[in-house]
């Protein structure tokens, strides 16, 4: 059966659509089956919070898309039409107008006038308008939006030196310049205890009238009716949960959906983290920040997931010795944990994503974000097996390596080691580099402003980096000899100085937290490792060469003591200039390069998921008997039944 599944999909844009397998979901219990189904409909129901968390006009138009598409992609303009499903399959994928990595707004392939013609043929009843208002008066609103390339043009602008908050398109503010937001922040933190809520983390900013309010998301405030459905599912979920730390877990999510009250989140995320018996957990909330340009406000997500215990074997070996990881971490004395606190570490599958993590999706997570939470009660790191395996199998043998790789010698190195090492690296990022370190006392969480999710991002690779090439992992049977580590360290900086840049657009700039991070990394080695790593030109094309792989570890080790620094004290001054000189700007001849290249491999540089569908089985007196996963929907079927089955009013 597994060798038959088809772990590729459809294809469009620059994006393909992979299935993931719920591999031994079937060895799950009918109680644990039922949880998981429960806590998958609460993930599903958040789909519309993170659309309208993208920004403001995201729902109007994909409600409007949606429409006009069913009406007349059976008939008419056959070229319009196909730009229009196009456009149509990417809003869905990136939950909004603009590129989910990227952030750059698509541009529709149609016509204003295809759009109007259609739109003035639908009966007023099926549009998505407001109390009152015309199709006229709609499209007069939505036109500029969607065609204009000037009007909400980033979703997340981080350029220096512009307002991050008036030039981003992103709907966590409104009528608010960058300097008023950080200064009610900055009033708020003045009554900060010594365990302080991430202040704003699950509100809109607004001013009205010169006045500045915040409207929570909660049962009662913005969102409140999805909210209302969230919680429904998770009261559901409790009734079926695994153990009494589990319902505690889930009464306390319910509280804070309810209330909004930060330090009830809090609460919750502490007695998350204790949350390790059972198979089965989940995330559901607001939980990332990286598409606020103050990684203030966080985007809702949610993920249901069981354990692979034999794989988790794996994460619980690197847990175990996290002490003996911090304490020889090449930092600063200063930064270090004395007493590193409740590492779980968890290989999963995925049963079903959500939110910000669906389509696209991580494939590790680490929380919670709070500091103070990770210093005293730990935090919990799960790498999601059947996703990176989805991901293994649908690039096998698609020339990629081959037209990137400088030799057959570290191609073999990278066919027997490299699957291994992106997994080890995974798990070293996740389950110790994001619960390294410690922050001085007195140091602003906010510090590093619009810098600190790449900060964060590169101090947790490169924590990864460093001890993938330790003799420690050798010791701990995690890697089999000590030329394994060789191919995480060229796939890793290939990456950083090329091949990411196949996911830009020519002419623009690195954007994405995640991309600057590599950028960073790869290029301050670059400049640093005494001449350890180096591009070469050979018949036109540039290929990444290591000559020295121990002062590459070296360097890294360099870095990430600067990091964990910059982070430790919150000196913003620096994590701007090393953001600004290495991560953002690209060489425009080195790019067009990489993108002939790639081009010519006819590969889609992103990927994201199908869910399975769970569906109950009954027997004859409506008991429910089973829970099956049906892998048969299509990327369309899939996305229009979302739209249909969870969604509620505008908001």
């Amino acid at each position: 059966m597994m060798e038959q599944f088809a772990y590729a999909g459809i294809r469009f844009a620059d994006i393909q659509i992979l299935r993931y397998h719920l591999d031994g979901f079937d060895n799950l219990t009918v109680k644990q089956k039922i949880y998981a189904y429960c806590l998958a409909k609460a993930t599903l129901w958040g789909r519309d919070i993170t659309f309208d968390q993208m920004g403001i006009y995201n729902l109007r138009i994909r409600k409007l898309m949606e429409v006009v598409y069913f009406d007349v992609k059976d008939f008419g303009d056959s070229k319009n039409v196909e730009a229009l499903r196009e456009y149509l399959y990417k809003v869905w994928f990136s939950n909004g107008i603009h590129h989910h990595y990227g952030g750059e707004k698509f541009i529709p392939g149609f016509s204003p006038d295809f759009l109007i013609k259609a739109v003035m043929n639908i009966d007023d009843d099926r549009l998505p308008l407001f109390s009152g208002e015309t199709p006229e008066k709609m499209l007069e609103q939505l036109l500029p939006v969607i065609f204009n390339p000037d009007t909400l043009s980033k979703k997340v602008n981080q350029n220096d030196g512009e307002d991050l908050v008036v030039t981003s398109a992103v709907n966590f503010y409104e009528g608010l310049t960058q300097q008023e937001v950080e200064n009610f922040y900055a009033k708020v933190k003045e009554k900060d205890g010594l365990q302080p809520p991430s202040w704003g983390l699950n509100s809109k900013l607004v001013k009205k009238d010169g006045n500045i309010s915040e409207i929570v998301w909660k049962a009662d405030g913005m969102y409140g009716k999805t909210i209302s459905k969230i919680i429904y599912w998770l009261e559901k979920a409790k009734e079926v949960s695994e153990n009494n730390q589990q319902k505690k877990v889930i009464s306390l999510l319910v509280d804070y959906y309810r209330s909004g009250d930060l330090r009830t989140f809090d609460e919750y995320s502490i007695e998350w983290v204790k949350s390790t018996e059972g198979n089965l957990d989940f995330i559901n909330g607001f939980i990332e920040v990286y598409d606020d340009p103050l990684a203030t406000k966080a985007t809702w997500e949610g993920i249901v997931e069981y354990k692979d215990l034999e794989a988790t074997k794996r994460t619980r070996l690197i847990s175990d010795n996290a002490q003996w990881f911090e304490d020889h971490s090449p930092v600063d004395e200063r930064f270090k944990k004395s007493e590193v606190k409740g590492v779980t570490a968890n290989v999963v599958c995925a049963a079903m994503l959500g939110g910000g993590e669906y389509p696209s999706t991580a494939i590790g997570i680490n929380l919670p974000n709070a500091d103070w939470i990770r210093t005293v009660h730990g935090s919990k790191s799960v790498t999601i097996g059947n996703l990176i395996d989805a991901y293994n199998k649908a690039a096998h043998g698609n020339g990629f390596r081959e037209e990137f790789v400088a030799d057959a010698k570290m191609l073999e190195c990278l066919e027997n080691y490299g699957d291994l090492c992106d997994d080890l690296h995974t798990d070293l990022h996740e389950c110790l580099g994001h619960g390294s370190g410690q922050m001085l006392p007195g140091v602003d969480l906010d510090a590093l402003k619009a810098y600190a999710s790449t900060i964060e991002e590169a101090r947790a690779d490169l924590f990864g980096l460093y001890y993938i090439a330790d003799q420690k992992l050798v010791e701990l049977g995690l890697l089999p000899n000590m030329e394994a580590y060789k191919s995480q360290y060229y796939s890793y900086l290939m990456n950083g100085l090329l091949t990411q840049l196949t996911r830009i657009k020519a002419g623009n700039r690195i954007e994405e937290a995640h991309m600057r991070n590599r950028a960073l990394i790869s290029r301050w080695v670059l400049d640093h490792a005494d001449g350890a790593v180096r591009l070469e030109k050979r018949d036109g094309k540039t290929f990444l060469i290591i000559d020295d792989y121990p002062r590459v570890r070296q360097a890294f080790a360099s870095l990430l003591a600067e990091i964990q620094r910059i982070k430790s004290e919150g000196d913003y001054p620096q994590a701007r200039q090393l953001v600004e000189k290495y991560a953002v700007k690209i060489d425009p001849v080195l790019h067009q390069e990489i993108l002939d290249r790639y081009a010519r491999l006819n590969l889609a540089p992103y990927k994201g998921f199908l869910n399975p569908r769970l569906q109950l089985v009954r027997d004859e007196l409506g008991k429910i008997v089973d829970v099956v996963a049906d892998y048969s929907e299509t990327y369309e079927q899939q996305m229009y039944r979302y739209s249909h089955d969870y969604s509620v009013e505008l908001p």
